[in-house]
């Protein structure tokens, strides 16, 4: 199944651990062509499998609410590691370790590391077990590499969307950071996260690739929509209702400090957040999202007006500076 191990026998145990007669299937999208396949295994245990159908963008985003409407007694989440406290309805976390070899990859990225002796390495769950054979590649070619552990998150070397704190922990120790992994997101939020040039190396396409241009457009988008903000007298606080992006307290900081400097601040909520969702607020002018870090890096292609994060918020108010918020992070409440 694409090199993904998807521990079929740990989610039959479960369900028979659980007596579940009915199980959530939830996956992000590039393991959803393989969610067949693993709803047949559940099915032989004898528990009907049901198949999540909508977005997941993280260990953040977990079915609980589909959950109780389909009556269902376990979900089981794959792609991500455990980050919502459990609750009344049990979540196994799959978190779909490949086997997909990094080698071919991590060698090409050694030209667009040349002139860095020190690395930072990082990856996403997925790739954690290949991590010690980057690092030795890396080594082997000279370099010196360092694997951030801040204690924030599960593993050592790990990052995701809303949290860098690994890589930030080693900002002083190293020149470059190598991301491996698929896609842009994560490697370009390293990138912001440490102001360090970052190369992505992908496995699944045996190539690699700096973000640092990619970076400097997407400071410089921000940066002008915080300028755009700063002309607004009234924002739309977005709270999330996904267990792992309800920040209740974030947005009622930005309310407090919006009418401290005498601006209209209004409690908007929802599960999904898109574009199409704020265009029945005309009366709004921006917004500040206190949810998933990708709807504010999603917003200057998608969204008809600004939507900040908190942090991007405190510039346009003048509570921090923009060299303080880049410090402390674009991206991370």
């Amino acid at each position: 199944m694409l090199g993904f191990d998807f521990e079929e026998d740990r989610i039959k145990r479960e369900i028979i651990r659980l007596g579940a007669k009915r199980v959530l299937l939830q996956m992000p999208q590039g393991l959803k062509p393989q969610a067949t396949v693993i709803a047949q295994s559940v099915e032989a245990s004898g528990a009907i499998a049901i198949i999540s159908v909508d977005p997941c963008y993280g260990a953040c985003d977990i079915a609980l609410s589909e959950s109780q409407e389909l009556e269902t007694e376990l979900i089981v989440h794959f792609g991500h590691v455990v980050m919502v406290k459990q609750g009344k309805i049990p979540v196994l976390y799959v978190e779909a370790k490949t086997s997909v070899a990094v080698d071919v990859a991590t060698l090409r990225a050694l030209p667009l590391l040349a002139k860095y002796k020190r690395i930072g390495l990082a990856t996403s769950v997925q790739h954690l077990e290949t991590l010690d054979q980057a690092k030795q590649i890396l080594s082997d070619a000279g370099k010196d590499v360092h694997v951030g552990d801040a204690g924030q998150l599960e593993y050592a070397g790990q990052v995701i969307g809303c949290n860098y704190s690994n890589v930030k922990a080693i900002v002083d120790r190293v020149d470059a950071y190598l991301f491996i992994g698929g896609g842009l997101f994560h490697g370009l939020g390293i990138a912001l996260a440490t102001s360090k040039p970052t190369v992505i190396a992908d496995p699944y396409d045996n190539r690699a690739f700096t973000v640092t241009d990619e970076a400097q457009q997407l400071l410089k988008q921000r940066f002008a929509s915080i300028r755009e903000a700063k002309k607004a007298k009234t924002f739309g606080v977005l709270v999330g209702l996904k267990p792992g992006q309800k920040h209740f307290d974030s947005a009622m900081k930005v309310k407090t400090i919006a009418e401290k400097h005498g601006l209209f601040a209004f409690l908007l909520s929802g599960k999904e957040l898109t574009p199409e969702s704020l265009l029945d607020f005309p009366a709004v002018e921006a917004y500040v999202n206190t949810a998933c870090p990708r709807i504010s890096l999603d917003s200057p292609g998608k969204f008809q007006k600004p939507v900040l994060t908190v942090n991007e918020f405190m510039v346009a108010c003048g509570e921090v500076s923009w060299q303080q918020m880049l410090k402390k992070g674009l991206f991370e409440n």
